[in-house]
């Protein structure tokens, strides 16, 4: 991807179903655990690298014992830092304690990190400084274990502001107005909720340890789940630990953020990725499973796993970004996606270079659109075949061109080389156009100069910058007739609000081009009747139901601001002609059937905070306010 944008968040989930004796006869080592989990974060690692945390919970430590431990990190190698911390940690116990590292009981005992039950967190932030106290796994602790909770998840909550009056209301005082925090604690309200009802219907008939075992062995998280997250909005995939041992993960009722799980007598696995479940526990793809939009996989504290339903699912609108960019293209259903997006993309291709294949030279930008380029090909082969068959079954060729037509191959070059691992939105807004210039590379005189047309295929543009300021700058050294710019996903239009970090619209290189269409046909008094039915609207229904900002997309087709953007991101210097093309959003549905949440494209959100979202952000661009529209 040429316009760095950042990624979604990464869980992982293991429990451990049977004593760690088990683990230690089969596997030689208590760190079994600990050691999945490394591989199951680090088969994800591309979800997030702006830091990482871990946590575990032994189940039934004896008081005076830790029984929830955490480690987080923000360092460039936040995963190693983490699990190198707990091996160095493990390596000092087994040195200062060489007798009593044998026994498996003392290790248990002394070794903080060793537990039943893991949770993982890989961190993109979208807001906020990038520290240590904003990594998650978050915990909540009480000397009651059934009372504590650590919460880590792949999720933005639109609604945070009613969230937190509604913990206001509840007699709380938050420490923070944040989706994690809110989040965090409203959970844990109704799980101390829970907690106090049971010890009401108890304390008359028992002690209170033995309250305590029977409070653990009855709590009911299916409701605590249920009660916390009836008024949520937005896209999440949550998971928890309590401190008693019990665990779970919920998703969202539209599926947005992607869960899936694996389960048999040894353990259960949760991940954001197939791939990585694959990976680290080497098993059949057609045994990991995805968690059903709207329910959660409750693990109980014996390890009993079940799906129950905590919100009605709605239409399954998975994110289909997951497909174009974010999730690792080694599923072998996203493989065939990204192919697909490309061979998609022919028909458009073909009709930009006049079916001139002879004089076109095909690349991509590196690295994740490299299998839609594969798919783009396959599309251009395949035309190839028809037409070849098509000139055979005429017989009017000479022998020189059956040679001719039969030999033809496309012509597939690396133009454009990913010179310098440099991740421009790290940056402030002023000095990223000088980073992006430096950020690619090309290889030269493969291109006949003022003859040949290039084409590059991109997973998608965004603000169009590094398009602007370096690539088609670079392309244009080597002299091409014309520079096609094509992208897989379509135009990018409307903010997201459900874990990307897309919330300011004038960011969004199609937005600027019809900004540009309304000044070019004295439209643009239309920006402030739209913005004045925001205003007029604000904090009623219609606010939330309906997308003002669509009715000035829909006075252009897509072509025009398609050929809008061409202009903006040809800078005057440029000397070929620039063409930008773009997925259609109907192919785009065909080629990823079931992850159809296009919310960014067509400005149709799954939920009410959404469609606020992107009235807000309009408001906040018309307002000149740089800040996030949720």
């Amino acid at each position: 991807m040429s316009d760095s944008i950042k990624h979604e968040c990464g869980i992982a989930l293991i429990r451990l179903r049977k004593p760690i004796e088990y683990y230690v006869e089969k596997y030689g080592t208590p760190m079994y655990g600990v050691n999945k989990l490394f591989l199951l974060m680090q088969k994800q690692h591309n979800r997030g690298q702006d830091g990482a945390g871990v946590a575990s919970i032994k189940i039934d430590a004896g008081p005076g014992m830790e029984y929830i431990s955490r480690f987080r990190s923000v360092k460039t190698r936040a995963i190693d830092s983490i699990f190198g911390k707990i091996g160095k940690e493990f390596k000092e116990l087994k040195e200062s304690n060489p007798e009593k590292a044998e026994d498996l009981n003392w290790v248990w005992n002394n070794m903080p990190f060793l537990g039943d039950v893991y949770l993982g967190h890989l961190r993109y932030g979208t807001h906020g400084v990038n520290s240590v106290d904003n990594c998650h796994p978050m915990v909540r602790e009480n000397n009651w274990r059934s009372r504590s909770l650590a919460v880590a998840g792949n999720f933005n909550m639109t609604n945070v502001e009613e969230q937190f009056q509604k913990l206001v209301e509840l007699g709380q005082h938050p420490k923070q107005k944040s989706d994690t925090i809110t989040v965090l604690e409203k959970i844990g309200h109704f799980l101390d909720e829970e907690n106090q009802e049971l010890f009401e219907s108890y304390k008359h008939e028992f002690t209170n340890k033995e309250i305590t075992n029977l409070i653990e062995e009855n709590l009911d998280l299916e409701r605590v789940l249920k009660r916390a997250c009836k008024d949520f909005d937005g896209g999440y995939a949550m998971a928890g630990l309590t401190g008693y041992g019990a665990s779970f993960v919920v998703r969202d009722p539209n599926g947005i953020r992607p869960a899936y799980y694996y389960i048999d007598d040894e353990v259960v696995v949760i991940a954001s990725e197939k791939p990585a479940i694959k990976t680290a526990f080497d098993v059949d793809y057609a045994a990991i499973k995805e968690i059903t939009p709207g329910h959660a996989l409750i693990v109980d504290k014996e390890g009993n796993p079940s799906l129950k339903e905590i919100l009605e699912p709605r239409q399954k609108l998975s994110c289909s970004f997951e497909r174009i960019y974010f999730s690792r293209g080694n599923d072998p259903e996203i493989y065939e996606e990204r192919k697909n997006m490309g061979k998609r993309l022919c028909r458009q291709i073909l009709e930009a270079v006049n079916y001139d294949l002879k004089n076109t030279v095909f690349s991509y930008i590196p690295n994740t659109a490299e299998t839609s380029w594969l798919g783009m090909m396959k599309g251009i082969e395949d035309y190839l075949r028809t037409y070849r068959k098509k000139a055979i079954l005429n017989q009017q060729l000479t022998e020189e061109q059956l040679d001719e037509i039969l030999q033809f191959k496309p012509r597939a070059e690396k133009l454009v080389i990913k010179d310098v691992k440099l991740r421009t939105f790290i940056t402030d807004d002023n000095n990223r156009d000088d980073l992006v210039t430096h950020v690619y590379d090309t290889t030269y005189e493969v291109v006949k100069k003022g003859i040949d047309t290039v084409v590059v295929l991109d997973d998608s543009i965004v603000r169009g910058t590094t398009l602007e300021k370096s690539i088609i700058k670079m392309l244009d050294k080597l002299e091409p007739k014309k520079i096609i710019i094509v992208s897989c996903a379509p135009q990018i239009r409307y903010p997201d609000c459900y874990g990307i970090d897309m919330s300011r619209v004038k960011e969004f290189v199609a937005f600027r081009a019809m900004l540009e269409l309304l000044k070019d046909r004295g439209l643009y008094f239309k920006v402030e009747e739209v913005y004045d039915k925001c205003v007029a609207t604000e904090g009623t229904e219609a606010f939330k139901q309906t997308n003002f900002v669509k009715e000035l997309y829909d006075l252009f087709t897509a072509d025009e601001i398609s050929a809008k953007v061409s202009e903006i991101v040809k800078a005057p210097d440029v000397h070929a002609e620039v063409q930008v093309i773009y997925q259609t959003i109907e192919d785009l549905h065909l080629a990823c059937p079931n992850h159809k949440g296009d919310w960014y494209f067509t400005g149709n959100y799954p939920t009410p905070g959404g469609t606020r979202v992107v009235n807000r952000a309009f408001m906040n661009f018309v307002e000149n306010k740089a800040i996030r529209a949720y």
